[in-house]
C-alpha cells in the first residue's frame, strides 16, 4: 500500500529533465492548463494506474507538484467530477470513484457512528402488542403463535423436567448442552455443513451470537462493514459497542455488492464484516453461491473476519435450502450465527455460533456476559429436533409463509400506486418498498400506527437515518380478509400523501 501511494505521488509530480509516465503537455500545448491536468489524471484512472477508491493528492499538494495555481487545480478536479471519474468526500479529499464490473458508479460513505432515533423506541414498545388487536399488520418478522409447535413443546418441557429435574438447579456449561449441539450439527448437514458439536457455543438468540462475535473481534471505535439497508437490532448492537459503520450498497435481489465490499476492505481499516446472505432483513435478498464463495475467499485472504447471520436460511420457498457462506469457509474465518427463535420458539431464545478459528475469544466473551444459556430450554429443543418433528413443522411453516407473501404481493399490485417498487423475495418474512424520493415513510408510520397497523419505516435500517422514502413490510401475519383490509387502508394512506 505504501509503495502504491508513493507511486501515485510520483505520477502527479513534474520532474524536469526526466521521462514522465503521465502524459504531460508542455508549453507549446494550446489546451488550457486545467484540462491538461484533468486529462493527465483521467488517463491514469482509465489505465487503472490510479485505482478505484484511492485518494488523490490534495489540491494544495497538486498545486505545488505541478507548479499551477490553486484555482487551476480546482477547475481540473471539477472537470474530473463532471466526467464521473472522481468524487469529493467531506473532510477527506478527492477519491477515484468506485465502479462495479458493469461500469456503474459505487458510492461508499465514510465510517459513521450509529444514530439511535427515538422512533426506534416507539417501534420496540409496540413489540409486545404485535399479535394483539391493538397493533397488527406488517411489522413483525416472527411467525405468529398459530404457526408454531407450541403444544408439542409444552409437552416436551414437562417431560424434560420429569426426566432431568437437575436442569433447574444447574447453570450448565458456557458452551452449551451437548445433546442440543449434536442436533444442530445434524441439522447443518442439510446444506452440507460440517459443524462439530464441541465447536459450537449456544447463545440466547442470534443477537447474542452476533454480540459475542463483535466483542471478541473489535474494540470501541473500530470500523465494521454492514449491508445497507441493515437490520435495526444489529445497528443497535453496534451502537452499544461503540463501533463505527461503513455501509456497503446492497442489491434487493442478489444481496451485497461484492465489488463495493472488495474496495472497502482493501486496507486494514475494516475489522469485521457482518452479512445476512440468505433472505436478508429488510430486503429479503439472496446472494448467489458464486458471490458467497468469492466473499468467503476474499475476506479470508485479507484476514478480515466474516460474521454471518443465517437466521432466515430455513425460510426458503423453493425446493432446496440455500447454502450459507459458511459452506465455502476453508479456513475458519467465518463466524456462523443462527437460531430457532424465528421458526420454532421465540420465547425460548436459543441460538448458536460456530466461531471458527475465533472460538476461544468468543467463549471467553460468553462467560463474561451471560455465563451460559438455560439448559432446560436447550434440552427441550434437543428433544424436538431428535423427534423428527422439525422437518415436518418447517414444511408446513414454509408453505404458510410463502402463501402469505404471495397474498401481500398481490395486494401491493392491486392497492398501491403503480410507481411503488418492491422486492419479490425467494424466502423469508419481509419485503422492501421504495416510494418516490419525496415520500415520507415516517408520516405513513405515524398514521398507520394510530389505526393499529404496524410497519417498519426505512430510517430504522440505516445508521444515518436514510431510506426515508422506503418501508419494510412483513408477511408473518396470516393472510385474511382483515389483513387485506389493513393493506387496503395502507394503500389509501399512501395515496393521500401522494395527493398531499
Amino acid at each position: 500500500m505504501v509503495l502504491r501511494q508513493l507511486y501515485c505521488l510520483f505520477l502527479c509530480t513534474t520532474v524536469r529533465g526526466a521521462a514522465r509516465t503521465i502524459p504531460y503537455h508542455g508549453g507549446m500545448d494550446t489546451q488550457p492548463l486545467y484540462l491538461q491536468l484533468a486529462d493527465d489524471i483521467a488517463a491514469q484512472i482509465r489505465a487503472r494506474v490510479l485505482r478505484a477508491g484511492e485518494r488523490l493528492p490534495s489540491l494544495r499538494e497538486m498545486k505545488l507538484r505541478r507548479g499551477l495555481s490553486l484555482s487551476t487545480v480546482q477547475q481540473a478536479f471539477r472537470r474530473l467530477e463532471d466526467l464521473g471519474l472522481v468524487e469529493a468526500r467531506p473532510q477527506s479529499g478527492y477519491f477515484v470513484r468506485l465502479r462495479s464490473e458493469s461500469g456503474h458508479v459505487l458510492r461508499l460513505a465514510a465510517p459513521t457512528e450509529v444514530a439511535v432515533d427515538p422512533l426506534l423506541w416507539s417501534y420496540v414498545e409496540d413489540q409486545s402488542e404485535q399479535h394483539t388487536e391493538r397493533m397488527q399488520g406488517f411489522r413483525s418478522a416472527v411467525a405468529p403463535h398459530a404457526l408454531l409447535p407450541t403444544a408439542q413443546l409444552q409437552r416436551m418441557t414437562l417431560d424434560c423436567m420429569r426426566r432431568h429435574p437437575d436442569l433447574l438447579s444447574d447453570y450448565g456449561r458456557p458452551s452449551g448442552y451437548l445433546d442440543f449441539k449434536r442436533q444442530i450439527a445434524r441439522l447443518a448437514m442439510e446444506w452440507g455443513g460440517q459443524l462439530h458439536p464441541e465447536q459450537l457455543i449456544v447463545t440466547q438468540g442470534t443477537i447474542e451470537a452476533l454480540n459475542l462475535a463483535l466483542r471478541a473481534l473489535t474494540q470501541p471505535g473500530d470500523v465494521v462493514a454492514v449491508e445497507s439497508p441493515a437490520y435495526f437490532s444489529l445497528l443497535f448492537t453496534l451502537k452499544a459497542l461503540g463501533l463505527r459503520v461503513v455501509e456497503i450498497p446492497t442489491d434487493p435481489v442478489s444481496g451485497i455488492s461484492v465489488d463495493a465490499l472488495e474496495l472497502a476492505t482493501r486496507d486494514a481499516a475494516i475489522k469485521a464484516v457482518i452479512l445476512v446472505p440468505n433472505f436478508s432483513n429488510p430486503l429479503g435478498a439472496l446472494m448467489p453461491d458464486a458471490a458467497k464463495e468469492k466473499v468467503a475467499d476474499m475476506l479470508a485472504a485479507r484476514g478480515i473476519p466474516l460474521i454471518e447471520d443465517d437466521v432466515y436460511g430455513e425460510f426458503y420457498y423453493g425446493r432446496q435450502r440455500p447454502r450459507p457462506i459458511k459452506a465455502f469457509d476453508r479456513s475458519g474465518n467465518v463466524l456462523y450465527c443462527a437460531s430457532l427463535t424465528k421458526d420454532v420458539a421465540p420465547g425460548l431464545r436459543i441460538g448458536w455460533i460456530d466461531p471458527g478459528r475465533y472460538r476461544s475469544q468468543v467463549e471467553v466473551q460468553k462467560y463474561l456476559s451471560t455465563h451460559s444459556t438455560p439448559t432446560l430450554n436447550q434440552a427441550v429443543l434437543a428433544r424436538f429436533l431428535e423427534s423428527g418433528a422439525y422437518p415436518r413443522h418447517m414444511r408446513r411453516l414454509r408453505r404458510a409463509i410463502a402463501s402469505q407473501m404471495q397474498g401481500l404481493l398481490d395486494g401491493l399490485a392491486r392497492y398501491f400506486p403503480a410507481d411503488v417498487r418492491y422486492t419479490r423475495p425467494q424466502g423469508g418474512f419481509v419485503l422492501w418498498l421504495e416510494f418516490p424520493q419525496e415520500f415520507d415513510s415516517l408520516t405513513l408510520h405515524r398514521q398507520a400506527r394510530q389505526e393499529g397497523i404496524g410497519l417498519a419505516p426505512g430510517p430504522l435500517f440505516s445508521p444515518r437515518g436514510d431510506y426515508r422514502h422506503c418501508v419494510r413490510l412483513s408477511c408473518a401475519e396470516p393472510w385474511s380478509a382483515v389483513q387485506q383490509a389493513r393493506l387496503v387502508r395502507l394503500g389509501q394512506l399512501v395515496r393521500q400523501q401522494y395527493a398531499g
